[in-house]
């Protein structure tokens, strides 16, 4: 059957028509389902009867809730199953007055940074529209009463611009008013830096906020860290990061992993403040979150503090990210592809 974030309006409002329905149940319907509800039995508004005849031609969600880990208070991550008995894995970050979600788009990822469990297995497929969309209505159901997720960001599993038509349909269901209604300005959209698709993205005429993974100051370390930059360079990233905010005005945020040993030194913060000269930008500093598995580690807190002081000494805006769910492996850098066998 097909799960109903995939239809258009049309395509539900036929459906309810030939069932007995009248239009306006088609916007019944949409609402519930936009405001987080589980199943057509949750859409009370609906007659009962159309309500059971609606369940037996379309699936209302296309993810099922295996399990939750973390705290409501820090960092929560829930693992999904699919149609197919994939996984992909979702989180939900607390920090008063923020509640923000952390969407992935792919099961897998073909980016494969070193550092990044997301990337261990590889890619294995895209998620549809309604497969994003639907781990944001799963966790809005999550929430207590009086609480709601004000912030979304797109930087869970996968490559967001390796599945871009799809991503697209997500982002404007997640943003229009008679959608989920999220901010376009409270959506954050991350990549590994895809600058033919960050331009195309600046030209969508989406007031999202853009992060880009750069991960290195130059070419020679970011081919370590980062696969997929071996047949791109830092030089058409950054070219492409001015143009979105040429286009767009939204400034860009850069991130940067830090991993001890590797891209941490002195040295390299110098050549990342004079190579992000002259770009509206950010620079969100990650600490490397432990991955089991990998062997990578986390730069010591003063070395971490040396490399933001001389960012922002460069003039270039800088924070040290705070951690939050490392421990439940729900930090940046520790969702992974769950084997079928282990779900």
């Amino acid at each position: 059957m097909p799960f109903l974030g995939e239809l258009s309006t049309a395509e539900i409002d036929d459906l309810v028509r030939r069932l007995g329905g009248k239009r306006y149940n088609t916007r019944q319907i949409l609402d519930a389902y936009h405001q987080g509800a589980g199943a057509f039995q949750d859409v009370t508004p609906l007659p009962v009867t159309l309500r059971s005849v609606l369940a037996d031609q379309v699936t209302f969600t296309s993810l099922e809730h295996v399990r939750t880990a973390g705290s409501p208070t820090e960092a929560q991550k829930f693992l999904f199953r699919l149609h197919d008995r994939r996984s992909v894995e979702s989180v939900l970050i607390y920090e008063a007055p923020r509640i923000t979600a952390c969407l992935s788009t792919q099961v897998g990822c073909p980016a494969e940074c070193v550092f990044c469990a997301s990337g261990l297995g590889g890619l294995v497929r895209n998620l549809s529209p309604a497969e994003i969309l639907d781990q944001f209505l799963h966790l809005k159901r999550t929430l207590p009463k009086g609480q709601k997720i004000t912030n979304v960001v797109i930087m869970g599993m996968g490559e967001p611009f390796l599945n871009y038509a799809n991503t697209l349909s997500a982002l404007r269901r997640l943003n229009a008013a008679d959608g989920c209604g999220v901010a376009a300005r409270r959506i954050t959209v991350s990549t590994v830096g895809i600058p033919k698709r960050i331009e195309d993205f600046a030209a969508e005429g989406l007031q999202v906020n853009l992060a880009i993974s750069l991960h290195a100051p130059n070419d020679e370390i970011r081919k370590r860290v980062v696969p997929l930059n071996r047949d791109r360079g830092i030089g058409p990233i950054l070219t492409a990061a001015r143009k979105y905010f040429e286009i767009t005005g939204r400034e860009v945020t850069f991130e940067y992993v830090l991993l001890d040993g590797i891209n941490d030194a002195a040295a390299a913060a110098e050549e990342l403040a004079n190579r992000l000269k002259g770009i509206r930008c950010s620079v969100n500093l990650i600490p490397f979150n432990p991955v089991e598995g990998l062997a990578y580690a986390e730069p010591p807190a003063e070395r971490c503090r040396r490399f933001e002081q001389i960012l922002l000494a460069r003039g270039v805006t800088a924070t040290i990210r705070k951690r939050k769910g490392s421990r439940d492996a729900a930090a940046c850098g520790q969702l992974r592809l769950i084997e079928k066998s282990a779900q």
